[in-house]
């Protein structure tokens, strides 16, 4: 039996639609307080996104789906095996409109962020230097309150940034769900897992 990780909240409900769509599940799993459920012969665990790397390279679990920007930040050793085409969103600089200029033109900036190793490696390799607050949740809130002058997240419709009169300044990279994969799992587990990556695959 596969042990699969899958993230809580905005991408579960399109790892689940996938799942049923590529024939892996029969039926829906729904987000609740159980944390466990067997399925068609797969375990899930249902976890937070930035932990689905820390549960797939302990071997806790065979696989996961994973957005490539919580493996950007985390760094697991794991398989990235497939790029399942779902939860599409950049990875973006976003601040007040008239805070653009400065942006550019300055070697020290503040900034605050979900993603302070990819905020750091990506201002490192601009040579600029960055005071980075590392937050939770909210990170909009800190431009508008003098925290910082410039957030890095992950941006989706743009929705929440505009109802905060904040702008996308630098697109960093796109991210997209991948399945990944426990090392030792692909190697014991081999023709499991390439059957679940075929199903995956597949056009439905």
């Amino acid at each position: 039996m596969i042990k699969i990780a899958l993230p809580k909240g905005r991408l579960f409900e399109e790892s689940v639609e996938l799942l049923l769509k590529k024939g892996v599940i029969k039926e829906p799993l729904k987000e609740g307080r159980k944390l466990v459920v067997e399925k068609n012969g797969f375990t899930f665990f249902l976890v937070k996104p930035f932990d689905v790397p820390v549960y797939v390279e302990s071997g806790v679990v065979d696989a996961g789906i994973c957005g490539y920007d919580v493996f950007l930040e985390r760094k697991p050793k794991v398989y990235r095996v497939l790029d399942l085409g779902i939860g599409f969103c950049k990875i973006a600089v976003a601040g007040k409109p008239e805070s653009k200029e400065k942006y550019f033109n300055s070697t020290h900036i503040t900034l605050a962020t979900k993603y302070p190793s990819i905020a750091y490696e990506f201002f490192k390799s601009k040579g600029i230097k960055a005071t980075i607050y590392h937050l939770n949740g909210s990170v909009e809130l800190a431009p508008l309150v003098g925290l910082a002058e410039f957030i890095l997240d992950l941006v989706q419709t743009g929705k929440t940034l505009k109802e905060n009169g904040l702008v996308i300044i630098e697109e960093i990279t796109t991210s997209t769900a991948w399945l990944v994969v426990n090392k030792e799992s692909f190697r014991i587990k081999n023709e499991a897992i390439l059957e679940l990556i075929q199903k995956l695959k597949k056009e439905s």
